[in-house]
């Protein structure tokens, strides 16, 4: 209990500032993924990453897919399109999956709802969350916002237990063929006007998985409102996502430049 105490004293403070853009990271932390395409190495550095972070178009041109970045040391190597790093950058969220793929080095973050839905979601959200087919690392990244240092309630969003109580859907896992159902008749059950929210690699691209028969994704008839890239994101992405969804955090376009 005392060890407990320290810790949370040498916080300094009650709960994150999400809107400090130079949050805190240990050296350890991979965050928003930079390409340099004049960086080069040699010899087993030359390997294939272990996903498609990196795409290259017919015309030779590199991109970066921030949606199927599963955030392990090995995808930060250098190949024929350059050198991958990351950044201590959190912010990643966006409101389309193409907006997570850049060619340019930019990348536009999520856009705030229209003003109707501002007006009923902006003060109080209430999310149900559905796992469909997950390792569960997403899982306690969202448990974690509930937590003293991040306290997504403070913002008037929480999770419930039950869809028909429910504005929004967060949905993590690949939505494998067994729970595709399941997550239609969740989606089916929260009353209108509701947003829905892919949270990590699995949800959006299949993460590990991509390419597996077992995945089924995430049904076309649910229109997803937010794209969380990670494997598993972290909490401040996932809140970063959520104001600016909710329109309390200006619109931006990270510069992804080195």
């Amino acid at each position: 209990m005392f060890e407990y105490l320290r810790a949370r004293l040498r916080l300094g403070r009650p709960a994150a500032q999400v809107r400090d853009a130079t949050a805190r990271f240990p050296e350890r932390f991979r965050g928003l993924p930079v390409l340099d395409p004049h960086a080069t190495a040699s010899g087993d550095a030359q390997a294939a990453a272990p996903s498609a972070l990196v795409t290259i178009a017919p015309n030779g041109n590199a991109a970066l897919d921030l949606g199927a970045c599963l955030f392990t040391p090995d995808e930060a190597i250098s190949g024929p399109a350059g050198t991958v790093r990351f950044t201590h950058d959190h912010r990643m969220a966006t409101s389309t999956r193409d907006a997570l793929v850049t060619h340019t080095g930019e990348l536009e973050l999520a856009q705030a709802l229209d003003a109707r839905l501002q007006r009923i979601f902006r003060r109080s959200l209430r999310l149900r969350s559905v796992v469909a087919g997950s390792c569960g690392g997403c899982e306690a990244e969202l448990v974690a916002l509930g937590n003293v240092a991040f306290d997504l309630a403070r913002f008037g969003v929480q999770f419930v237990a039950s869809p028909r109580h429910a504005d929004g859907i967060v949905i993590t896992g690949i939505v494998n063929h067994n729970m595709r159902a399941a997550l239609e008749k969740v989606y089916e059950a929260m009353p209108a006007p509701r947003i829905v929210i892919a949270v990590g690699a699995c949800a959006i691209s299949g993460g590990p998985f991509r390419g597996s028969g077992e995945i089924a994704g995430v049904p076309p008839a649910l229109p997803v409102d937010l794209y969380v890239p990670g494997c598993p994101p972290h909490p401040l992405t996932l809140l970063d996502g959520l104001l600016r969804l909710l329109d309390r955090l200006p619109p931006e376009r990270m510069p992804r430049r080195p």
